[in-house]
C-alpha cells in the first residue's frame, strides 16, 4: 500500500460518518417572551371587551396585538437554535424546534469549506436566514464561529455552528475523497 493510499484511509477513518453540530442563542427567548406578552394582551382585550372608544378600535387593537405577538413569537423561536448535519453526500441546516427553514446542500455542489472565527449578526443585518449580494446567504443565530461553504456557482453559504473547524475538516475530507478539490 502506498503512503498516499494509507493517509487517505487513515484520514477517512478519523472522520465521523455523520457530523452534527448546533448553535443556540438564548437571548432569542427574551424576544419570544415579548411576543407571548403581546399575544396574551390581545387575548385579554378580546375576552374583557371593555373599550370606551367603540368596537372598531377594539378589533384593530386585538388583531394587531395578536398578529404582532404571533410574528415575534414564531419569528424568534425559528432562530433560537440551528442544527447542522454533514453526511456522506450533503450538508443540511435546520432552524428552530420544527426544523424550518431548512436547507440541504449536496456536497457535489460544494467546491470549498472555510472556518470563520467571528460571524456576527451585525455583518449580516441581524439574526435569522439572511442574504446579502456581496456575501451570499447565511443562517445566523448568534455571534461566534461559523462554517462558510463556497458553492460551484460562485455563491457562498455561511452558518453559525459550534465546533465549525471540525465541520470544515469533515467536509474537506469528503470533497477530497470524492475527487473535488476544496478551496
Amino acid at each position: 500500500m502506498t503512503d498516499h493510499a494509507h493517509s487517505e484511509r487513515v484520514s477517512s477513518e478519523q472522520q465521523p460518518e455523520i457530523w452534527t453540530g448546533r448553535a443556540t442563542n438564548r437571548g432569542q427567548w427574551l424576544l419570544a417572551c415579548g411576543g407571548a406578552a403581546c399575544l396574551a394582551l390581545g387575548i385579554d382585550l378580546a375576552v374583557e371587551a371593555l373599550w370606551p372608544s367603540g368596537i372598531l378600535p377594539l378589533i384593530m387593537s386585538i388583531v394587531g396585538l395578536i398578529a404582532v405577538g404571533l410574528l415575534i413569537l414564531f419569528g424568534t423561536l425559528a432562530f433560537v437554535h440551528v442544527a447542522v448535519v454533514v453526511d456522506s453526500d450533503s450538508l443540511e441546516v435546520r432552524c428552530g424546534h420544527i426544523g424550518v427553514p431548512r436547507r440541504r446542500i449536496p456536497l457535489s455542489h460544494v467546491v470549498g469549506a472555510d472556518f470563520a472565527p467571528a460571524v456576527t449578526p451585525r455583518h449580516w443585518g441581524g439574526w435569522g436566514y439572511r442574504w446579502r449580494p456581496e456575501q451570499g446567504t447565511a443562517v445566523v443565530v448568534r455571534r461566534g464561529e461559523g462554517l462558510v461553504l463556497s458553492l460551484g456557482d460562485g455563491r457562498k453559504f455561511t452558518v453559525t455552528v459550534d465546533n465549525a473547524e471540525t465541520a470544515v475538516r469533515v467536509i474537506r475530507d469528503r470533497l477530497r475523497l470524492s475527487g473535488s478539490t476544496p478551496a
